[in-house]
C-alpha cells in the first residue's frame, strides 16, 4: 500500500535540496544590485519564519516575542559595525553618543571594539536571554496562550527600554553604521552576490540542521510534548528542559537573522522590536504552514514579495488584507499552504491504492 509522498523523508530532502539549489542560482539571473539585496532580505525573513515554525509548529510554543532575539541580534551587529568605524584614539565614541552628552564609551560597548568579540556577543546575548527567560517560564509551567502573552509583554518592555535609553541606543533614530561590515580585511558589500550567498547559505544550513533536529530523538520528544505534555512528563522526560531548548534554538536562529538584517540594511532601529513585526512573523509561518519548515519559508517569501509589489498600492490597507487572509487560512487551512500540498499528494496516493485493491479482489475472486 502506497503512502502519502508528503511524509516520505527522501521526497522531503529532495524537495529541500532542489529548493535551495534554485535559490543559489538567483544571482545568475539577477543583475540589478538593489533587487539582489531585496532577495537577500527575503532570506532574512525566511530565517525568521523558519524559527517560528521550529518553535510553534514543532514545539507547540506560540512565541509572539520573537522580535526580542531578532532585535538584539540586529543591534549587536550594528554596534560591531559602528565600532569598526571608530578610532580608539581620535574618535573613541560614536557621534550620536556625543550628541546626547556622553563623554565616555559605555561599558557594554567595550566588547564591540573587537569584530570577533562583537559577533560573539551579538549571538550570545539574545541566546542567553532566551535560555534564561524560557527557563523561568517553562519551569513555572507557563505555556500556551499565557507564554504568548508573557513573550509579548517582554517584547513591549524591551521596545520601550531601547527608546528610553537614547544616549546608548540613539533612541528612535536608531544606529546607522557609516561603513559595511569588514571581515578579514575586506569590506562586505550588502549589494554584492557575496552578501546574497552568505544569507542564503545561512538559511540553507540552519534549515537543514533544524530539519535534522526535528527528525532526531530530541525532535520526536518535542513533538510528543506538543500534543500531550503531561504524558511525556509522566514518562520521565524533563518537559521544561525540552521546551527551553526548543525556544532557545529558535531564538538563536532569529538572532542570526537579525545580524543579516543589519548587514544588508546598514541600519537598525526600535522598529525591529515592534509588536506588529513579531506578529507578522507568526503570520508568515501560519500561512505558509507552521508544521513545515520549508512551508514557513515560502510563506515569508510570498507575503513579503506581495507586500513589496502590492503594499504601495494598498498602503495601510495591506495589513488588513494580510490579517483577513491569515484568518481565512487558519479557518479553512489549519496546516497552511503546505497542507494543500499534503492533501493533494494524499489524494494521489489514494487513487494509486484503488486500482491495486481492485486487482487484488479480482485475483481473489478468480
Amino acid at each position: 500500500m502506497s503512502r502519502n509522498l508528503y511524509h516520505d523523508r527522501r521526497a522531503q530532502w529532495t524537495l529541500y535540496l532542489l529548493f535551495f539549489a534554485a535559490l543559489a542560482l538567483i544571482p545568475a539571473f539577477v543583475e540589478d544590485a538593489f533587487l539582489l539585496n531585496q532577495f537577500a532580505l527575503f532570506g532574512v525573513y525566511g530565517l525568521l519564519a523558519m524559527s517560528i515554525s521550529l518553535c510553534w509548529g514543532t514545539g507547540g510554543i506560540l512565541n509572539l516575542g520573537q522580535g526580542i532575539a531578532f532585535g538584539l541580534g540586529a543591534y549587536g551587529m550594528a554596534m560591531t559595525m559602528q565600532m569598526q568605524a571608530q578610532d580608539p584614539v581620535t574618535s573613541p565614541i560614536p557621534p550620536f553618543m556625543l550628541n546626547n552628552g556622553l563623554e565616555q564609551l559605555p561599558w557594554f560597548w567595550e566588547a564591540f571594539w573587537s569584530t570577533g568579540g562583537g559577533l560573539f556577543m551579538t549571538l550570545f546575548v539574545p541566546t542567553l536571554f532566551c535560555l534564561l527567560f524560557g527557563g523561568l517560564m517553562f519551569k513555572a509551567r507557563v505555556s500556551g496562550p499565557f507564554f504568548a502573552i508573557m513573550s509579548l509583554a517582554m517584547l513591549s518592555a524591551i521596545y520601550t527600554l531601547v527608546l528610553d535609553i537614547q544616549p546608548y541606543t540613539n533612541g528612535a533614530n536608531g544606529i546607522s553604521p557609516p561603513m559595511p561590515l569588514e571581515v578579514f580585511g575586506s569590506s562586505l558589500d550588502p549589494y554584492s552576490t557575496t552578501a546574497f550567498w552568505l544569507v542564503f547559505g545561512l538559511l540553507a544550513g540552519l534549515t537543514i540542521l533544524a530539519k535534522l533536529l526535528t527528525q532526531s530523538k530530541f525532535g520526536q520528544v518535542v513533538q510528543a510534548l506538543k500534543n500531550d505534555p503531561e504524558r511525556v512528563r509522566f514518562l520521565g522526560y524533563n518537559v521544561a528542559l525540552y521546551e527551553t531548548l526548543t525556544y532557545t534554538i529558535s531564538g538563536f536562529i532569529a538572532a542570526v537573522a537579525g545580524c543579516c538584517f543589519t548587514l544588508l540594511m546598514q541600519y537598525v532601529s526600535p522598529a525591529q522590536f515592534e509588536v506588529g513585526f513579531s506578529i507578522t512573523m507568526v503570520i508568515w509561518a501560519g500561512i505558509g504552514g507552521r508544521l513545515s519548515l520549508l512551508g514557513a519559508i515560502i510563506g515569508a517569501f510570498l507575503i513579503q514579495g506581495g507586500q513589496s509589489y502590492l503594499g504601495d498600492s494598498f498602503l495601510n490597507s495591506w495589513m488588513l488584507i494580510l490579517g483577513f487572509f491569515f484568518i481565512v487560512v487558519v479557518r479553512f487551512l489549519p496546516k497552511g499552504l503546505a497542507g494543500l500540498l499534503e492533501a493533494a499528494l494524499g489524494r494521489l496516493s489514494s487513487r494509486d491504492r484503488k486500482p491495486a485493491s481492485a486487482t487484488t479482489l479480482h485475483k481473489v475472486g478468480g
